[in-house]
This record gives C-alpha cells, structure tokens and sequence, in this order.
C-alpha cells in the first residue's frame, strides 16, 4: 500500500482522533499522498477528495493564520480594549448585562434583536474557552455587569487552539463561574449549537464539531448548572432537528445561526435574564 493511499485505512472520527494527536504527520501524510496520486492511477478516493482530510488541513491552515495572535495577544485584549475604557460604570439602578462568547456572539447584532435593553457584546469570532478565561477580567468583570451569558464551546471542540478533551472544556466553564461569583456576577450558560451538513461545502465545520461531543458538553453544563444554582440557557433544543442536526433554515453554513436562528434565539436569551432578575 502506498502512502498515497493511507487516508482510505481511516473512518472520518479515526482521522480527527489521529488529528488532535498528530496533526503534523497527517498533513505529511496528506503532502506525500498528493505527491503519490500525481505519478500513479488511484484505485481510491484520493486524500484531496476526501472531506476529513480537508477538514484537518483546513484547520490547521487556520490555526497556521493565526500564529501572530496566539503569540502576542493570545486572549485578544486588544480588540475591546478601547471600548472598555469608554464605557462608564453602570449608573445606580442600571441592570447592565454582558453576552460573552465567540462568534455567533460577536455577530450577534444585539441591538437590533434586543432593543432598547443596551446589552453589551463581548464575543470573539474563533475563541475558545482558555482565551475567554485571559480575557475574562478585562471584557466581563471590570465592567461591573449584573448578569454575563456566555456561550462557547463549539471552536473548543473544533480544536481552535489545541486538542481539548471534554474535562479540560468543562474546567474552563467551571473557572468561568467560579470568577463571576467571586465578583457577584451572575451566570447563564448556554448550550454549544447544534451544527449541520446539509450542502456539500458545509462539510468541514460539521467534521471538526461532533454532534456527539456537542451533546456530552451540553449534558454536563446542564449538570453543572443545577448543582451550582446558575441558569441554563437552552438553546440546542429549540434549534435541533430530527436528526440531531443544525435545522437547515437556522444556519446557512451549518454552525452560524442567520436571522432566522438569532430570532429564535433571542427570546430564549430574554427569558432567561429576566427569570434571573426576577429572583
């Protein structure tokens, strides 16, 4: 067997195993076997065409990109940096309320989908858990809000920044916590999304995010939360089909909710924050 044809030994979840472990020697392997299938006939799929495949080079492509980042600002200080200097501390009586995550919160126009309540954003297209716990002082607890809703989770599981197993995940939204408390900030969590692969070119985030992963850090944030006495805020189940996927017309690229998924993700938001004040 040539290694040009390596990648046809693996199932899809065998690959992304393999990924988190040595993510240099499949991209190695990927090189080799592209080099391979230009001077012999495949009788296989060849390693280009093969969606998993793409998925961790795409990753890796990614993470390559980032670089600069991960060694200079690694939190991303910087980007809400300016705005956190001019926001003034909340005036007697103000119920200021922080939305805390990565990019389905930064693209999250929360003005236009909760108006008049001057909710502040907080989200970082990519972040995973370790950079929202570096930025964690700066963007949430120095501006001194009631209630923080964060949502993460998914660019964890995806490897943004390194493998993470499930514990180390679960860690970091326990420290998450346990820093809020600590400052008298209280805490929504909210489920990771579902995510779906209805068109062929939404492959390859649907394969760095497993459906089953999703459903075991979504099972222990809910644990958690009845234990500790913090709010749950459950999106998965109002944007899950019967499938256990992303429903279609919530995502047009199978993980980031379009209008329609922020619509019905909004009034959930609402609920939960005014069920907290209520208490």
């Amino acid at each position: 067997m040539t290694i040009a044809r390596c990648w046809n030994c693996f199932s899809p979840n065998d690959i992304f195993v393999l990924m988190h472990k040595h993510a240099g020697l499949l991209i190695l392997c990927l090189v080799c076997g592209l080099s391979g299938a230009a001077q012999t006939q495949p009788t296989h799929t060849s390693a280009g065409e093969d969606p998993a495949a793409q998925a961790v080079l795409s990753l890796e492509h990614w993470r390559e990109s980032r670089i600069p980042m991960f060694l200079n600002d690694f939190g991303e200080l910087n980007r809400y940096r300016d705005a956190n200097a001019h926001l003034r501390a909340p005036a007697p009586g103000e119920h200021r309320i922080v939305f805390y995550g990565d990019s389905i919160t930064d693209g999250w126009k929360l003005d236009s989908y909760f108006p008049g309540k001057g909710y502040i954003n907080r989200g970082i297209s990519g972040q995973t858990t370790p950079q929202m716990l570096v930025r964690f002082r700066q963007d949430v607890i120095d501006l001194s809000p009631e209630i923080v809703v964060i949502l993460a989770g998914t660019n964890d599981i995806a490897g943004n920044t390194g493998p993470m197993t499930a514990e180390q995940i679960e860690a970091n939204y326990a420290s998450l916590a346990e820093l809020a408390r600590a400052h008298s900030i209280r805490v929504i969590f909210s489920s990771v999304t579902p995510i779906h692969n209805y068109a062929p070119q939404r492959q390859t985030m649907f394969l760095q995010r497993s459906p089953e992963k999703i459903l075991e850090i979504n099972r222990w944030l809910r644990s958690y939360c009845e234990k500790n006495k913090l709010a749950y805020l459950d999106y998965y189940s109002a944007m899950v089909d019967d499938h256990g996927m992303m429903k279609e017309n919530l995502a047009d690229d199978g993980l980031h909710p379009n209008e329609a998924g922020y619509r019905v993700m909004a009034p959930l938001a609402d609920a939960a924050i005014a069920k907290i004040q209520a208490q």
